[in-house]
């Protein structure tokens, strides 16, 4: 961590040290809460060689543009996801180019290992003894996987009734999970443990939400590297990323902003939300930096971004990039989780297809033009949530062991002449 001087605020760049990762900006609570970031030494802010595609194509390829020296990385294999074309997807929006990348190659099969490998790898460069986090999903699950590499305890704060094979997850790496029947309680146990107890927070442990560990995020920077090395050092127009707290929309669109620092790139894509409750997409409707909580009308399949409140790093990331957000339903969500599975073979959690209900909105009302490279982030695996795919689908065909018998009933499914 030489390289890092500090933290500093994403909406008034307050600076703060490096061990202010634990807050938010206390000049903007009052207002706005907004989350930090972690600042370089002007050595990490100049041109550098674009790196060669030849190379390790893991996360810590990149890692003199990251806060920790990759000799001192808590790694499991993480980035490097493939970058799918789309093709049948693409023919049926009418687009230019559209990408899906493949965030459930990670070692626990979502894009949260990005977050979670950067955050263990501080809190064990700085010595933390315990690893906490509050999360339902694949947060969780992440954190426990790193927290074990690395050889620390790991405590995940989640709630009664969180989706069984996550929690499974969590638990099978060593984290000890407690659940909770409140969800708000999460956060209060969780700050105890990291005022009182001196614990390292991968995730939000306070209201309003602010964002995830500002180290972590850094790891998120490394998506858009790769995206755009993929892509043969081309800038994608639009990238729609399923969104909650927008960690990864100000990871992505800080790395999108490092390229161009670094003369790679001349330009950035808009960042574009999906959401499920509307709170970004009210916020840019006022033009004001608050932004609100909006119930949810229903309950959601997408269970990793049912927060009704968004955050300022998200709502940021979208008005610099010049993107916009938009609210997806249950039935666009599982109508492209099926769709996606069926026309490319990608099983997604319901979160992630929310990108591609996203992506055919705004297609369909012209914010995204049919020339346009469009870039959507599957953030996990459908096998972490199985449930909700399952009652989408018909009972299970049973047929008879005869080989007669058999085929005669796929004759009469069309399936053979």
């Amino acid at each position: 961590m030489e390289l890092v001087v500090g933290l500093e605020c994403v909406r008034c760049g307050s600076p703060y040290p490096p061990d202010h990762y634990a807050s938010d900006c206390p000049r903007c609570r009052p207002v706005a809460p907004s989350n930090l970031t972690v600042t370089y030494a002007p050595s990490v802010r100049v041109p550098h060689p674009k790196p060669d595609h030849r190379a390790d194509a893991g996360l810590w390829r990149y890692g003199d543009v990251l806060p920790v020296r990759r000799a001192d990385a808590v790694s499991l294999g993480e980035g490097g996801s493939p970058l799918h074309r789309l093709d049948r997807i693409t023919k049926h929006l009418k687009l230019g180019h559209l990408f899906g990348k493949d965030e459930t190659r990670n070692p626990t099969w979502s894009f949260k290992d990005r977050l979670a490998c950067m955050a263990v790898s501080a809190a064990k460069k700085m010595g933390a003894r315990v690893i906490v986090s509050s999360s339902t999903g694949n947060a969780g699950a992440s954190a426990a996987a790193y927290a074990a590499k690395a050889g620390l305890p790991c405590v995940v704060f989640t709630t009664k009734g969180a989706v069984g094979p996550l929690v499974t997850q969590m638990r099978v790496y060593g984290a000890t999970v407690l659940a909770v029947e409140n969800k708000a309680d999460r956060w209060t146990l969780m700050q105890h443990g990291v005022r009182h107890h001196g614990w390292f927070p991968t995730s939000p442990f306070f209201g309003p939400v602010v964002g995830s560990n500002p180290y972590g995020i850094e790891g998120y920077k490394t998506l858009a590297y790769e995206i755009v090395e993929q892509m043969g050092w081309r800038v994608p127009d639009c990238c729609v990323l399923p969104v909650c707290y927008g960690d990864a929309l100000l990871g992505m669109w800080r790395g999108f902003e490092d390229m161009r620092a670094f003369g790679w790139t001349d330009r950035s894509p808009r960042m574009i939300a999906a959401e499920i409750s509307g709170s970004l997409s009210s916020a840019l409707e006022t033009g004001g930096d608050v932004v609100p909580d909006v119930p949810a009308t229903q309950e959601t399949v997408a269970k990793s971004t049912s927060a009704t409140r968004s955050t300022y790093q998200a709502l940021a990331s979208i008005r610099r990039s010049g993107g916009t957000a938009t609210v997806v339903g249950n039935k666009a969500i599982l109508h492209w989780q099926q769709r996606l599975a069926r026309e490319e073979g990608l099983y997604v959690e319901p979160a992630s297809a929310g990108a591609l209900a996203a992506i055919d909105q705004l297609c369909g009302n012209g914010q995204i033009a049919p020339t346009d490279s469009v870039v959507a982030l599957l953030t996990a695996s459908g096998l972490k949530d199985p449930d909700a795919t399952a009652k989408e689908q018909v009972d299970l065909i049973t047929i008879p062991g005869n080989v007669d018998a058999a085929y005669a009933r796929l004759r009469e499914m069309k399936l053979i002449s």
